[in-house]
């Protein structure tokens, strides 16, 4: 099955907490504070694998949670490390904010390894609070939060060539007889209902891959029939080969059909109308009598349209194919890899992780007025004492005094007895 959209949940490891531990042996009763930190969260990473064209294994994985950090341990003993968490996905695979839409990466290198989440750091233990006059510390910090997110993993397949054209020209034929691909084939339209992508190896003629995009129709850039599921895959091709039905024995319009297809390129992505393009007149060989003028007439139509490279081929006998391969390889060899380009509005960015602190004064229900303390300064201290704890609250205090929360207080006319509010913890205001 291929499947080219997933959705999935990430989240990276938490902190392991710092201990709280004295040193107790025989003779040394009063040996001092020898907690741990604790070890660090793991992150969510992601990787290329030339393995996987699919998506598939998030159809029924959908989570993917790193290990949690140790704790620390007595005897000065650190936590272990959380296990990173390491998501293989197909090369050309974009990584999107699945709340805004927006791009977080897009991995179209091979072997790129790519960070998203970083692990929670472990907190430290009660050994690294001691100073000369806090020589008995019985608190430690705890780790540092995880970090989640749900994201949407979108592929867009990586082939050098793109076959487009209507269902049912002989697109998945041709691939079939200068690839290993072995494609659905029948007479009847959408027979293709899933990209098909081989690498060429046809009479000395290899080394670039081919795709064989399932059938486009009017209206697909609008998302009618396949149109957008399948667009994707051909925005990263360097160059186009537009099969046509030479024969036209299903009453269709070969010309108008050309024509179509391109404006359904440049409605979805004005890029696509200006990558270089092949034409392959497919069904030649079963063009008799006074087709063959016809056959002209369409050659010189397309060719008045400015495209040059205009090939007859019957991809069942093979006649022609060779000709349009070496055409087809000559363009490959001579058009630079295509990197999509996004705008800074496409991008997701990530908050920076700055401590920053904003005061305010509220009132309440009741008509009561208190300082609120606001921003990810608090939730970080917050984090980081055992607020039920006297020793680990002085702490907490001299902490908001040299960051200078408490003259900012003062600043903006705290007083003795008013009431502060950091997130759910609250206290009386003492200068």
């Amino acid at each position: 099955m291929f499947v080219d959209v997933a959705k999935i949940y990430v989240r990276s490891g938490k902190g392991g907490d710092g201990c709280v531990s004295f040193r107790r042996e025989k003779y040394v009763p009063l040996g001092g504070p020898d907690g741990g930190d604790g070890g660090n969260g793991g992150d969510v990473l992601f990787e290329v694998d030339n393995n996987i064209n699919t998506l598939i294994d998030f159809k029924y994985n959908r989570k993917f949670i790193a290990e949690n950090g140790e704790n620390g341990g007595t005897c000065k003993c650190y936590g272990k490390d959380g296990k990173d968490v390491v998501i293989k996905v197909p090369e050309g695979t974009i990584i999107r904010h699945a709340e805004s839409g927006k791009i977080i990466a897009d991995l179209s290198d091979k072997n790129q390894r790519f960070l998203l989440l970083k692990g929670g750091k472990g907190g430290k233990g009660n050994c690294k609070f001691c100073t000369p006059t806090r020589q008995s510390p019985d608190f430690a910090e705890p780790g540092m939060p995880h970090d989640e997110m749900e994201l949407i993993l979108e592929l867009k397949l990586i082939a050098d060539v793109g076959l487009i054209g209507f269902p049912n020209v002989g697109k998945s034929t041709l691939i079939s007889k200068v690839t290993n691909a072995k494609p659905k084939i029948a007479n009847y339209h959408f027979t293709t209902l899933h990209p098909n992508l081989g690498v060429v190896d046809y009479k000395g003629i290899k080394g670039f891959v081919i795709a064989d995009i399932p059938g486009i129709i009017e209206g697909a850039s609008k998302g009618i029939g396949l149109g957008l599921e399948f667009l994707k895959h051909i925005e990263r091709t360097r160059v186009l080969v537009h099969i046509l039905d030479a024969s036209e024995i299903d009453g269709r319009d070969s010309f108008e059909d050309f024509k179509l297809i391109n404006n359904e390129l440049k409605q979805y992505n004005s890029v696509l109308s200006s990558r270089p393009q092949i034409v392959a007149l497919n069904k030649s060989d079963i063009v008799f009598g006074g087709d063959k003028e016809r056959l002209k007439r369409l050659k010189s139509n397309i060719n008045s349209l400015g495209y040059e490279n205009i090939f007859e081929i019957s991809a069942v006998t093979g006649e022609g194919v060779l000709e349009l391969l070496s055409k087809v390889k000559e363009i490959v060899d001579n058009t630079p890899k295509t990197i999509l380009d996004f705008s800074d509005e496409d991008m997701y960015v990530f908050e920076p992780k700055r401590f920053t602190y904003e005061i305010s004064k509220e009132t309440d229900d009741f008509g009561e007025e208190y300082y609120l303390v606001t921003g990810s300064f608090v939730e970080r201290l917050l984090n980081s004492v055992n607020i039920y704890n006297f020793t680990s609250l002085r702490y907490f205090h001299k902490v908001l005094k040299n960051k200078g929360v408490i003259d900012e207080l003062k600043k903006i006319g705290v007083k003795d007895g008013d009431l502060v509010k950091l997130n759910e913890f609250e206290f009386e205001f003492m200068g």
